[in-house]
């Protein structure tokens, strides 16, 4: 199955670098495995475009539409036999430590 995996860190956020696990060495045994697909780092919320189209007229926007604490700073999307094995691989990931995970199962047809 499937999981994208979103990881949020808050504008401020309260952590401990120190017990966080290395993202290198995270990313090298999610790929060796085969439970990571692919994976990135977003460009900070001030690079975003938030485009809408209401009314048949195209609305663009510069940076992100929604005011809020957390960003979304990357995502890996997962192989994982189950969701069980989503968290695993989630909690192991340095930004458990420092913001949040969140797992979402892709809609397969």
């Amino acid at each position: 199955m499937k999981y994208m995996m979103l990881v949020c860190t808050d504008t401020q956020p309260d952590r401990n670098p120190d017990a966080a696990p290395d993202i290198e060495k995270w990313v090298a045994e999610r790929d060796a495995n085969g439970q990571r697909l692919t994976g990135s780092r977003f460009a900070p919320p001030s690079a975003a475009t938030t485009v809408r189209v209401r009314d048949g007229e195209l609305l663009l926007s510069d940076g992100p539409f929604a005011e809020t604490k957390e960003v979304i700073v990357g995502f890996d999307l997962l192989e994982c036999a189950d969701l069980d094995e989503a968290v695993e691989v989630a909690r192991a990931h340095p930004m458990a430590y420092a913001g949040r995970i969140e797992l979402r199962p892709l809609v397969e047809d």
